[in-house]
């Protein structure tokens, strides 16, 4: 993170009553674990090798250990529910966005509140993405725009609008100065982030497209869409180096889909993505050739609403009403179990 990971700056007199970190352990014992969020968690992200980061509708920030269900922080300074959480993998930094409009930054191991703000959008937040040197951050908006920013300083670089492009998530392509982004408008868009320009946007999709993720390479792109009835909810690759239409498709959910990650290489010896839905499914999907090869029903978890891979045999997927699952895959095989839930 560079020069300014030891940097805390002191809190705004508008957080100072409420923006802190509680330290103390949510939960009592890896036996008799307890829900990291009190509400809905809204999105997850893998930050250490045995630690993810969470964000959910009671307003909090939680930094758990995955392995044991064991929650170890919970960061407090978001007036509204949290949205989005991202962070670059090993890093001690991550922010989080919120329905109060605002992004904020996180020290995994400050004691002294935020360590940067984000201000500058007019409507809720529904988009981050992290550059891989972390030192410059995109934000998307209901409010139609998105803003770069300088990481050390919170200074918005630049800001751009578009008319009707109500964001729905910001992936950063690795190795390259894109984000890829979804919107409500059913558009996905390629962004230049040297001067926030739109590069390429691939065909319109039918229904609002909800989330996506970018592959290790940088070559395929994953986005997801919303629907009902089995109508929507599909999941789509895209060709980054050729952009000029779909590759493969990806049917079975019946409400919408509202994640979808590229599975690492080390999962298997044929190319996989996973995508969950509001159906209580978590599906795992053989990346070329569209088939279904397994699907794990959560009972009594409500709309799953984030997955994030772990390591190279767990999936986390976060939920309305059961919190955080932990998901194994099986070893040689597509088959996912659930361990733990917390």
């Amino acid at each position: 993170m560079g020069k300014f990971q030891s940097k805390v700056k002191k809190n705004s007199s508008k957080y100072r009553a409420d923006n802190h970190v509680d330290e103390s352990p949510v939960v009592q014992s890896a036996q008799t674990p307890s829900r990291a969020h009190s509400d809905a968690v809204t999105y997850i992200v893998s930050l250490k090798s045995d630690l993810c980061v969470s964000g959910g509708k009671d307003k909090t920030v939680v930094v758990s250990n995955w392995r044991v269900g064991n929650a170890l922080k919970r960061f407090v300074g978001h007036e509204r529910e949290v949205t989005k959480v991202a962070g670059v993998f090993g890093s001690n930094h991550f922010f989080s966005a919120s329905r109060d409009k605002t992004v904020l930054m996180w020290d995994l191991h400050g004691k002294h509140g935020t360590t940067q703000k984000f201000f500058g959008h007019h409507l809720i937040v529904t988009g981050l993405a992290v550059s891989f040197d972390s030192t410059q951050l995109v934000t998307g908006s209901r409010d139609n725009t998105l803003c770069k920013w300088d990481v050390e300083s919170g200074k918005c670089l630049q800001k751009a609008a578009i008319s009707r492009n109500l964001v729905t998530h910001l992936c950063w392509v690795p190795g390259e100065c894109s984000v890829v982004q979804t919107s409500e408008d059913k558009i996905i868009r390629i962004w230049d982030t040297r001067d926030l320009q739109v590069a390429h946007t691939f065909p319109m999709k039918q229904y609002f497209q909800t989330h996506c993720d970018v592959s290790e390479d940088g070559t395929y792109c994953l986005t997801c869409s919303n629907g009902f009835g089995g109508q929507g909810c599909e999941a789509t690759l895209w060709d980054l180096r050729q952009t000029k239409d779909k590759v493969c498709e990806y049917k079975g959910h019946l409400q919408t889909t509202a994640s979808c990650v590229f599975l690492p290489k080390s999962m298997s010896t044929t190319p996989l993505v996973a995508t969950s839905s509001h159906d209580c499914t978590v599906k795992v999907w053989e990346r070329d050739s569209g088939a279904c090869l397994s699907n794990l029903f959560l009972d009594g978890s409500g709309p799953l609403s984030s997955l994030a891979v772990c390591d190279n045999s767990f999936i986390l997927c976060a939920s309305f009403n059961s919190g955080i699952h932990s998901l194994r895959m099986e070893a040689g095989g597509p088959a996912l179990y659930q361990m733990a839930k917390f």
